[in-house]
């Protein structure tokens, strides 16, 4: 699964409808009225040439605090297109300078601080960002998907919903179409969501937003066990960006879940170069696991522990990926006080997840079973399900584990190269006992 209220916002054009599940997304628009905010997706636009242009502009107006702001912003986005966090502190600077120059009523700045915080995972900063942007400029597009963002990952998703409707209601685009996606998603609304990518798609106006698009919906067929959609989705990308490590990655995805080795292993290589995140190491060594080089996995997990490191130098808090991540391939104690620390900042399905999986790694099946529970009453993620029927089976429930690890393969077959090839394993297993 991808890891992203009712009124009409009425402008003049073509009739865009969504319904989910727990509420309406209602978009009449023109596609000439859409423009791109600062509260782009991760993954859309060049933030390369913004940068630039905002320097050029501060060169010759230095007291432009809103400029200032967009520097800031554009920072942000470009820590992530390229892996650097020390872009993250570029963009502390520029923010602080927004401000300086304008400490009251500024949103902009105050909209892209909520950005820096959300990239930082620190979630409730963000929020907080978000809503003083809002009491300033209560119809800030921007500052909305800031707060939808930080809503979700706090386990606020009647907040999220209600925040991504205004976002929808005041700039229907690209940005708040795959935001609203993925609050569908999360609610296992998944025709809803592919409805909502497909009209980000329609409504994207470079490349790069067309290819953000496609790369997502490429994720949609993937978790639902098409593979011949998620191939055509993910090449479709390519055909616009040849580089997009999202699309590198699902291509890989695609590609090791086919059991076609060699194109998995190019791609994978050709992504973590692109884009070197501790996720796409740690998957790549999974598949590496999976083919039998431990040797090579272990120096892609070696990889991602860096990447951890350096990014955590740059006050980014990443112990749910510790937390994982050890659990699975490191130190259980170490999985285990990571994920309480995350745990005890926000509650939802991940961080539930999280917690079962380092408890069970440590061996605390009982404690894990109760975090595991409550991460697949919150999400049916496949990997969550696995996790559950693994605990499960450690306790002697086969008759539970069984059908845990059955819904994870039914909802997600290729949920991991890796993970669905052992579950497939655990389930046979079972079935003989």
């Amino acid at each position: 699964m991808r890891t992203r209220s009712a009124v009409s916002a009425v402008l003049v054009g073509i009739v865009l409808l969504v319904v989910a599940a727990a509420a309406t997304y209602t978009v009449v628009t023109d596609r000439s009225a859409v423009t791109v905010s600062t509260s782009m997706p991760p993954g859309t636009g060049s933030r390369a040439g913004s940068i630039e242009a905002a320097l050029q502009r501060l060169a010759d107006v230095p007291g432009d605090h809103r400029t200032w702001a967009e520097l800031g912003g554009a920072y942000v986005e470009q820590a992530r297109l390229t892996a650097d966090p020390s872009h993250y502190a570029e963009a502390d600077d520029a923010l602080a300078e927004s401000l300086r120059l304008r400490p009251d009523g500024n949103d902009a700045a105050l909209t892209a601080l909520g950005a820096l915080a959300n990239a930082r995972h620190e979630f409730r900063a963000a929020a907080g960002f978000a809503e003083r942007a809002l009491e300033a400029n209560p119809y800030s597009a921007a500052a909305w998907g800031v707060l939808t963002d930080a809503r979700t990952q706090l386990g606020d998703r009647a907040g999220a919903t209600e925040a991504v409707q205004r976002m929808l209601d005041l700039r229907p685009g690209v940005a708040s179409f795959t935001r609203a996606s993925y609050d569908a998603e999360l609610r296992g609304d998944t025709a809803t969501a592919r409805s909502a990518l497909e009209q980000a798609l329609d409504m994207a106006t470079n490349p790069a937003d067309e290819a953000f698009a496609h790369g997502y919906l490429g994720e949609l067929a993937l978790s639902a066990g098409d593979l011949d959609e998620a191939e055509r989705q993910f090449a479709a990308g390519m055909a616009l960006v040849a580089d997009d490590p999202l699309l590198l990655m699902g291509k890989a995805h695609v590609a090791a879940s086919r059991g076609e080795v060699e194109l998995a292993m190019r791609t994978y290589r050709q992504a973590v170069a692109t884009q070197p995140l501790a996720e796409h190491l740690v998957e790549f060594g999974e598949f590496l696991l999976l083919i039998g080089e431990e040797d090579e996995a272990r120096v892609q997990f070696d990889l991602a522990q860096e990447v951890q490191q350096r990014f955590a130098s740059y006050d980014m808090n990443v112990d749910l990926d510790i937390a994982l991540f050890e659990a699975e391939h490191g130190d259980p104690a170490a999985a285990v006080a990571a994920a309480r620390a995350e745990f005890d900042r926000r509650q939802n399905g991940e961080t539930h997840d999280a917690l079962a999986w380092a408890l069970h790694s440590a061996g605390d099946d009982a404690q894990a079973l109760e975090h595991a529970r409550a991460a697949t009453e919150l999400t049916a993620d496949p990997q969550f399900l696995y996790h559950r029927g693994v605990i499960e089976a450690a306790l002697g429930m086969d008759d539970e584990a069984r059908g845990s690890v059955t819904a994870a393969l039914e909802g997600g077959p290729y949920f991991s190269p890796l993970h669905a090839s052992r579950a497939e394993t655990l389930l046979a297993s079972l079935s003989r006992r």
